[in-house]
């Protein structure tokens, strides 16, 4: 009997099916990964809803491909490879083998095209070859099995392997990606040292929205030597999951409005203004208010409208009365997976991480997952694959 392999499917938008597929054929330049555990991102909800349009503004621009696999936050075990694909080796340059335990880029890149050739630390490819597991790969086309909410995976060429350190969790590593994404803040910093834009030892900042993506961003924030981290949610519970992860200060949207905000975090930064303000909720009526809580020269980072959620209306004479910097992070640093697990394994001390994990439901439950994932009352929520 032909071996089959479970996968919870998107069907369409907020219609999920679990179906059964055949186990590929393994081709030359590719490997089969068993999935053992995968979190569900912002932009698998706003696909499981039907918000689908990705890359706005580029030649990659793209929409969901119903009916496909979700699932790029992932961990897994090498259960087979082909001989060029154990020559590739992983990202770092370690051999592959069977036996290995691995997460991926969700991208899969040309590699020669002009972004991938001079900013290759970020998967900004413009060749049309270029795909996204978990995203624009439709399980209609085989091998199908484009998305780590599956049994097993198919990892195609191209794409960037990383072994996981034997000292890092499953768990940890489905953040690994995640924390990937804050490599904004590494530039932020970075601009800090050339005429004080950005935020410096001890400077100021403001995540806006502190659902998985924002949390990542309070916490590498902290790592970097923030000062002041203010928080603004309109849940109680992930602000005062916030706290426990660093945030000093917490600001309900709920209970304030705008006025007591922006004066919170004129307070909070000796009458300046936020050195830096990260947008992570994904809704664009929050931009406005954030620049307007940015220092002159300060930085605003916007980190949560991966997914095309429509315009908003900005005074752009604030922007150049205040000598603003908007930077927008379309996707994450390829190089940072690594240097993000041996961090988190460093600060396992410092931080209450396994707190970061929710809910956890497996394969046969993916519409309930996902929908949970969604609630006030949700961080990170992990599907296993395997009972």
């Amino acid at each position: 009997m032909a071996k089959t392999v479970k996968a919870a499917v998107v069907a369409g938008p907020k219609q999920v099916e679990i179906r059964q597929f055949s186990y590929p054929r393994l081709e030359e330049g590719g490997a089969i990964m068993k999935s053992l555990m995968s979190g569900i991102c912002g932009t698998d909800k706003h696909s499981y809803r039907g918000e689908t349009k990705q890359n706005t503004g580029t030649d990659t621009e793209f929409h969901a491909a119903y009916p496909y696999i979700q699932g790029h936050e992932a961990v897994g075990v090498i259960e087979e490879i082909s001989r060029e694909g154990a020559k590739n080796l992983d990202y770092y340059g370690e051999e592959l083998k069977v036996g290995d335990r691995v997460t991926f880029c969700p991208d899969i890149v040309c590699g020669k095209c002009y972004y991938c050739r001079h900013a290759s630390w970020y998967p900004w490819c413009e060749d049309p070859s270029r795909e996204c597991y978990g995203n624009s790969l439709s399980c209609d086309v085989a091998p199908h099995l484009f998305g780590a909410f599956a049994e097993y995976m198919y990892l195609l060429p191209r794409t960037y392997v990383y072994k996981v350190p034997e000292y890092v969790s499953n768990e940890m590593a489905c953040l690994a990606e995640l924390m990937s994404v804050t490599y904004t803040l590494d530039k932020a910093k970075e601009l800090f040292a050339f005429d004080g834009e950005g935020f410096g030892f001890g400077g100021t900042v403001v995540v806006q929205g502190v659902g998985p993506l924002g949390l990542a961003h309070v916490i590498k924030a902290r790592m970097m030597g923030a000062g002041t981290i203010i928080a603004t949610d309109l849940s109680g519970y992930k602000l005062n999951l916030a706290k426990e992860f660093g945030a000093d200060i917490t600001l309900n949207v709920k209970t304030t409005d705008v006025k007591q905000r922006l004066e919170a975090v004129r307070q909070a930064s000796h009458g300046l203004g936020a050195d830096v303000v990260a947008e992570c909720t994904g809704v664009p009526a929050v931009v406005p208010e954030g620049l307007q809580m940015v220092r002159k020269a300060g930085v605003y980072l916007e980190c949560g409208h991966f997914v095309d959620m429509g315009p908003t209306e900005v005074n752009m004479a604030m922007v150049c009365g205040k000598n603003l910097r908007i930077i927008g992070m379309n996707n994450h640093a390829v190089t940072g997976y690594r240097p993000s697990m041996e961090m988190m394994h460093r600060t396992r001390e410092q931080f209450p991480w396994m707190k970061f994990f929710s809910h956890r439901f497996y394969l046969d439950d993916y519409d309930e997952a996902i929908r949970t994932s969604q609630t006030e009352e949700s961080m990170k929520v992990l599907v296993e694959c395997w009972k």
